[in-house]
């Protein structure tokens, strides 16, 4: 059996029980545990730990009973079977790759004790009986039952004894200090699946009843007195219990799906996880009156693990340890109130609805042990009036288990209906809700100056208007330069006046998206509105190199001898990779044309210099400018054209 616990603690555990509902409830919990793959597991009730061999990983992991990791005893090689003793002192594992059992003093967790079985002897199975460790060793066929005398001064081991069965392979070993003298072993391996029963009370085994009962047992567990063993047989075929004393059929516990791992509680409890392929449930719990249905529970969302015994009752029963998920992604699930049934509850709401009308919601609540008509279930609203949850009371369930009721939303928005059903002695508590998409009105946001463009660094004062809405009355205004080293940025937030603006005033030195944003409320909808608005760059152009300057033809000229080259100086506001179009012109014919015109990069500090050489005509009259044109180099800007600096040459 894979539970121990001292008689004494048994006793106290049966006396107590019926004060365990009485106690604070306690929600079940699933822990991450650096599991690979789990050969089998035992639970100590006097240190309050559950020990887990690892065999892939070479190692047994300690726990608590939340599935907390306590230490790692590790170098423990293809270690397989556990088993306490009877005191809860030892802890005694088959380390299969070392020929060799191991005793481990469960208070210091530390290892007491070898037992070397014989050179290629791979042990595996283990069982504590009547003062010997008895176990399974071997491979298919060359197979073997043996024992650890630990009553002898020095251990001493036996091997082959059988009293004449075959073992197809290492038997399962199972024994209980309740029943003395007997120890039961599976044949587990073969499709005739003989149960053999020793009589071990003269020191040497002898067959005291064996009968084939289907084989292939993928776990097994004696009932609380020894008496009777539950074993899990291969397919969808039942868990089913034998009596030890004629191998006659006491009970079956029926699953949909293939056995992989059984526990039995103190009080008789079973308890089972199956392979559970088509993700309908996974762990089942059979109360000790046939007549009542199952509980069944949905512990995982993959098939459970099978290969080793990853399910046990924790010392007083009253909680389940199961071990779920596989490789290295295995959960230590604690389930509190594994007794009860573990009812399924489902909320179904429209997914749109029109505010200040009527909507319906539904569901169901189903369990093994379905709840009678009229069971109250404890409906709340949740919506932006009430972010917290406003009561509707309580809705009573309908015959077979539907319910359903109306509801009103005074509140648009997301609208979410929870329904819970609180639980009784007999079922754990349940909550589903679902969520509406309820409408809300378009309120009116604008925001001014969309589209206009400003001279560099002017100040603009921005305001957005807010129509009518319920109760919120702040708009948010923001505001993003172009340019990717300036963030978007909260630059006013505040209640609208009485006319329903806000204002803000900024100083624009690049395009910017200013955005205005309304929140919503319980009755009108969010609303985001946007305003873009251009900044020109300042620029400035400088001629150098002229002799003089005069007034004519309405423009002040710049004078330069035909000989000497003159230098446009541009300064503009700076911006990394940022260029500027210098472009110059002629007066001919009666109009200016363009005769020359190419890009220039700035400096950090904005500046570009351009020297124009050649040999200019004399008499004829020139204008330069610089401009910045988006996109050129960048884009952070809008266009902005410079002014036309005016020039001539003479001999």
């Amino acid at each position: 059996m894979r539970l121990r616990t001292l008689p004494a603690a048994a006793a106290l555990a049966a006396l107590f029980s019926s004060v365990v509902l009485a106690a604070p409830a306690s929600a079940d919990s699933s822990t991450s545990i650096p599991v690979w793959g789990v050969s089998d597991t035992v639970v100590d009730g006097v240190h309050q730990r559950v020990f887990i061999s690892d065999s892939y990983d070479n190692q047994i992991v300690v726990t608590d009973f939340t599935g907390k990791v306590v230490t790692k005893l590790t170098g423990l090689s293809q270690v397989r079977d556990l088993e306490l003793s009877p005191d809860s002192g030892t802890l005694y594992a088959a380390v299969y790759g070392a020929d060799k059992i191991v005793a481990i003093d469960t208070a210091q967790l530390t290892q007491s004790a070898e037992y070397p079985t014989g050179d290629q002897t791979i042990p595996s199975r283990l069982a504590y009986a009547d003062g010997k460790l008895w176990f399974g060793y071997g491979d298919q066929w060359d197979s073997g039952l043996g024992e650890v005398d630990l009553t002898a001064e020095t251990p001493t081991v036996t091997l082959d004894l059988a009293a004449g069965h075959d073992f197809s392979s290492p038997p399962k070993l199972y024994a209980d200090p309740d029943n003395p003298g007997t120890l039961l072993a599976l044949d587990a391996n073969i499709s005739s699946g003989p149960i053999v029963v020793y009589d071990i009370s003269s020191g040497t085994p002898a067959i005291r009843v064996s009968a084939e009962k289907g084989g292939f047992y993928h776990d097994a567990a004696l009932t609380p007195d020894g008496q009777n063993v539950v074993v899990a047989g291969p397919g969808t075929r039942a868990l089913t219990e034998y009596r030890l004393s004629d191998l006659s059929e006491v009970r079956t516990f029926p699953t949909v799906s293939e056995p992989e791992t059984v526990s039995v509680a103190p009080d008789g409890t079973v308890a089972a996880t199956v392979l559970d392929t088509d993700d309908v449930g996974d762990t089942y719990v059979f109360g000790t009156d046939p007549a009542l249905p199952t509980s069944i529970r949905n512990l995982s969302h993959t098939w459970m693990p099978g290969g080793g015994h990853s399910t046990n009752w924790s010392p007083d029963g009253s909680q389940l340890f199961v071990l779920t998920g596989s490789s290295d992604s295995m959960q230590f699930q604690t389930v509190d109130a594994p007794r009860k049934y573990a009812p399924t509850l489902t909320a179904d709401a429209p997914s749109k609805a029109t505010r200040a009308k009527s909507l319906t919601v539904k569901g169901k609540l189903t369990a093994n042990l379905a709840q009678p008509a009229g069971t109250p279930l404890q409906v709340t609203r949740t919506d932006l009036d009430s972010p917290n949850g406003k009561s509707l009371g309580t809705k009573p369930l309908g015959t077979g288990g539907a319910y359903s009721f109306t509801d009103t939303p005074p509140a648009g928005g997301k609208v979410k209906y929870t329904v819970t059903y609180a639980g009784d002695t007999t079922h754990t508590a349940a909550t589903a809700s679902d969520t509406v998409d309820v409408s809300r009105a378009a309120p009116t946001l604008t925001l001014n100056n969309n589209g206009k463009v400003y001279d560099y660094a002017k100040s603009v004062t921005f305001t957005a208007h807010l129509g009518t809405t319920y109760k919120n009355r702040t708009v948010e205004i923001w505001a993003n330069p172009y340019g990717g080293d300036k963030p978007n940025t909260l630059v006013k937030s505040g209640t609208v006046n009485s006319s329903g603006n806000l204002s803000v005033t900024l100083t624009l030195k690049r395009k910017t998206v200013l955005t205005a944003k309304f929140a919503g409320d319980a009755r009108y909808a969010p609303k985001t509105t946007t305003s873009t608005v251009g900044a020109r760059v300042k620029t400035s152009t400088a001629l150098g190199g002229a002799y003089k300057t005069k007034y004519a033809w309405s423009h002040t000229y710049y004078y330069f001898h035909q000989s000497k080259d003159p230098v446009v100086t541009t300064t503009m506001t700076p911006y990394p990779g940022r260029k500027q179009l210098l472009q110059i012109q002629v007066y001919a014919g009666g109009i200016w044309q363009t005769t020359a015109k190419q890009y220039f990069a700035l400096d950090s500090a904005g500046k570009s210099v351009v020297t124009l050489t050649g040999t200019p005509p004399t008499g004829y009259r020139f204008r330069v400018r610089d401009s910045y044109i988006s996109g050129s180099g960048d884009s952070v800007n809008t266009t902005t054209y410079g002014t036309w600096k005016y020039f001539t040459f003479t001999s």
